[in-house]
C-alpha cells in the first residue's frame, strides 16, 4: 500500500517517483517507481489468422537503448492512462507499418517491469489489412516486412527476435489463436 509519493523527475515519456510503502509484513520501505501511462501493441496479420501458417508484418525498428535494430510489432504509448488501448494499437499500427485494421482481437496484457515500472502493454493482433500512409515520428527508423508466422517463431528461438512485447505477442498469437 503507498502511503506517500515524492515526484523526482517528469519527463515527455516517463516519470520518476518515490513511494513510500507499507509491504505486507506491516513494514515500511521507500520504492523508486518509474511511472508510464501504458502501451498497445498489435501482431498484424496480413493472411487468413486460421491459415496454416498465417504471413505477419514486422518491423525492424532502431532503437537506441538496444544499440541497433529489433525486430519488432508496431507498438506505441498511450497518449494518457484513460486512452482505449485498441485505439492505441490501431494508431500504432497505421503510424508505423502503413496499414489500417479492419478487424482487432484483444490477446492479452502484460507489465514490462514491474519491479520498478507500472507500464503496461496491451496486446491485440490485427487482421483483414488495408494499406494506408505511415506517419512515423521524426525519431523512428522503421523497415516493415512480412514473414510466415513460422518463420518468426524460428526467429525468437534463434535470438534474432529479442524483444519482449514482440515475443510474447507472437507466441500467444501462435499458441492461442493462429490455426484455431
Amino acid at each position: 500500500m503507498m502511503l506517500a509519493t515524492q515526484r523526482v523527475y517528469a519527463g515527455r515519456v516517463i516519470n520518476l517517483d518515490i513511494d513510500t510503502v507499507r509491504y505486507p509484513d506491516g513494514s515500511q520501505g521507500e520504492l523508486e517507481m518509474v511511472r508510464h501511462p501504458g502501451a498497445a501493441a498489435v501482431v498484424p496479420v496480413l493472411s487468413d489468422p486460421d491459415g496454416a501458417d498465417p504471413t505477419i508484418l514486422l518491423l525492424r525498428q532502431y532503437r537506441y537503448a538496444a544499440g541497433g535494430t529489433l525486430w519488432e510489432i508496431p507498438a506505441g504509448r498511450l497518449a494518457d492512462a484513460r486512452e482505449d488501448p485498441a485505439a492505441c494499437a490501431r494508431r500504432e499500427l497505421r503510424e508505423e507499418a502503413g496499414v489500417t485494421a479492419g478487424h482487432l482481437t484483444a490477446l492479452t496484457t502484460i507489465w514490462t517491469t514491474p519491479g520498478f515500472s507500472d507500464e503496461s502493454i496491451h496486446l491485440f493482433s490485427a487482421s483483414d489489412l488495408r494499406a494506408d500512409v505511415a506517419q512515423r515520428e521524426r525519431d523512428e527508423f522503421i523497415e516493415v516486412a512480412t514473414r510466415p508466422l513460422s518463420e518468426a517463431l524460428a526467429m525468437i528461438r534463434d535470438g534474432q527476435i529479442r524483444d519482449a512485447k514482440t515475443m510474447v505477442g507472437i507466441l500467444f498469437f501462435a499458441g492461442f489463436v493462429a490455426g484455431r
